[in-house]
């Protein structure tokens, strides 16, 4: 057994994807979720973890675990064997190098990352980091938690981290490509990151990708300063802390969205681990993806300040376009989340997050309180300006019935209400995806499931299904074809073998028999594999049986009586031994 089937068949692709995808089991195998790789709102993604595959019958992304890390990681096949490797503790073979540039360039990237993160945490702890320790303890950060976060000072000098990569021999290329290093016009490099609190940003799988750093005196502009994008950090795609919250978000069934880091590290010090923050961009659709591959229910927590509250209803519409359900909390005294928990407890911040009230009444006193809502003239631009979020409610009756308790809260008339809100509410169409077609017969999903998993059903079975002209017209013959062949040779047949030499038409097909529908393929016996083989002999007996009556009828019609009576002896004899 070669390496790459050494760690797929020791690692379980369930517990790989269930990592990163709330999954739901769906069957004695079968485990059903949002799909990681487009936006939708029914599951149609299934993970086997039988055939230790994955499949999304929406998008078409499919295969098994490691190819599953290359796409949701955006990496090279060598990566993902090397990460997939590095997590389950299983030692990779020696290779004398990486594959192609890209992943060269990436795996230097990752080390200088790491390199970075090391020296800020030695500076902080050293005589430089005398004024961030400072800050840290102004602001209640106890030093485990910096410990946890892995919080770091970035010193005065100019060239102190460039120093230490030109000290690794670090190309020049990539230390601009790295964005820990800015170069000047005249070509010269010096370090992005000066005087400043360093606070690490990990990928989902804990890799540091990137930094922001937080200016300690007024004069240092901007406040935050983020690492720019790179090959290995793509601001829109990343959110900060979700790596160490993902655990707690599937415990809570919840998600904690603060808006930066030192409101993620005090939240998440008051023991609250489900919180998240944006890396300094405003919330976007494929971050709440990432959420929601977790838990599609989110508590917002943004700073009271106007900023905040402009920043809450931005995010409020692209959460409501990817169907979550969402609740706003607006804390009291003009704090923030940090301020909060440092001031009253972490206790109080929990009993006011459990009780966060939903996002209509928090938009509907926005409206309030920007629109006065005391004519009819007032109540109408409320009103207009409450529909575009009612109207991306993703359920019908859901909308219906925010649309009527704002208009109760606002004290609205009825007519308002069914002109505004039960009309839009009518017009939206729906249109979810249909379901996958199963053009399979019965018997032929039950054979095919019971040969891609059972030896003794292979052997039991094939010998006779070859002989059968019936197999011919299955829809997965084709599958039926390559399982034979892999017989004859005497190779391993699997869903992945077989799934690897067809062609995606029939791709499609073996994965719709083999991953949808009722039963799994331990629902299945090699009895009813019997009995379907039994009854596609029966079927070809009584088609041979009538080709021969319409050949007697032929030959009669054309006065061959001597060939009349040698197909009649024919179709006596098969007659007699029929089944």
């Amino acid at each position: 057994m070669d390496f790459v089937e050494q760690l797929k068949s020791s690692v379980d692709i369930v517990q790989v994807v269930g990592e990163r995808v709330r999954l739901r089991k769906s069957g004695a195998a079968r485990y059903t979720g949002l799909c990681p790789f487009h936006s939708e709102k029914t599951p149609s993604f299934t993970v086997h973890a039988g055939h230790q595959f994955y499949k999304c019958f929406g998008c078409g992304a499919a295969g098994d675990v490691i190819k599953f890390i290359e796409q949701i990681e955006g990496i090279s096949f060598y990566e993902a064997l090397k990460l997939l490797a590095e997590r389950h503790g299983i030692p990779m073979p020696k290779r004398a190098g990486y594959a192609d540039p890209d992943t060269r360039q990436r795996a230097i990237l990752f080390q200088m990352h790491e390199t970075a993160a090391q020296a800020f945490r030695d500076h902080l702890r050293g005589p430089a980091g005398a004024e961030a320790r400072a800050y840290l303890e102004r602001r209640g950060v106890a030093p485990e938690v910096v410990e946890r976060f892995g919080l770091g000072y970035a010193d005065r000098g100019g060239r102190w981290l460039l120093r230490l990569f030109e000290q690794q021999n670090i190309p020049p290329g990539e230390l601009e490509a790295s964005g820990l290093v800015g170069r000047r016009q005249d070509g010269s490099f010096y370090d992005r990151f000066r005087n400043r609190l360093i606070f690490p940003i990990h990928s989902e799988t804990g890799k540091v990708i990137g930094f922001g750093g937080r200016a300690l005196t007024p004069a240092d502009e901007p406040k935050y300063l983020n690492s720019p994008e790179t090959p290995i950090y793509k601001k829109s795609y990343v959110l900060y802390n979700l790596h160490r919250a993902k655990e707690g978000i599937r415990k809570r069934d919840r998600v904690v969205l603060v808006e930066g880091y030192m409101d993620v590290i005090g939240v998440s010090a008051a023991g609250v681990e489900e919180v998240v923050a944006s890396c300094g961009t405003s919330l976007t659709s494929q971050q709440v993806q990432l959420l929601r591959r977790h838990s599609g229910k989110i508590v917002v927590n943004f700073d009271p300040d106007t900023a905040g509250a402009n920043a809450a209803e931005r995010s409020i519409n692209v959460l409501l376009e990817e169907s979550m359900h969402v609740r706003i909390l607006q804390l009291d005294g003009g704090l923030d989340p940090d301020e909060y928990c440092r001031e009253h407890g972490a206790e109080a911040y929990r009993v006011r997050l459990d009780n966060a009230q939903g996002y209509f009444f928090w938009l509907a006193d926005r409206a309030r309180a920007r629109f006065g809502m005391r004519n009819t003239e007032e109540k109408v631009a409320g009103l207009q300006f409450l529909l575009p979020a009612v109207q991306r409610i993703g359920d019908k009756l859901e909308r219906v019935a925010v649309a009527n308790e704002i208009a109760g809260y606002l004290g609205v008339e009825s007519s308002l209400v069914l002109e505004y809100f039960r009309k839009a509410a009518a017009e939206r169409r729906d249109t979810p995806s249909p379901p996958p077609k199963d053009p399979t017969r019965p018997a032929e999903k039950i054979l095919l499931n019971l040969l891609l998993a059972s030896t003794p059903a292979r052997e039991q079975l094939v010998r006779e299904l070859k002989s059968l002209a019936g197999v011919g017209q299955f829809a997965t013959r084709r599958a039926f074809e390559v399982i034979f062949a892999l017989e004859d040779a005497g190779d391993r047949v699997s869903f992945d073998t077989v799934h690897a030499r067809l062609e995606e038409n029939d791709r499609e097909l073996l994965a719709a028999a083999v991953m949808t529908g009722e039963a799994d393929e331990s629902a299945y016996t090699l009895e009813q594999g019997e009995e379907c083989l039994r009854t596609l002999q029966r079927a070809e007996s009584k088609a041979r049986v009538a080709s021969l009556k319409a050949r007697v009828r032929e030959c009669e019609r054309a006065g061959d009586l001597p060939g009349a009576l040698q197909v009649m002896e024919e179709l006596q004899r098969l007659e007699r031994t029929k089944l």
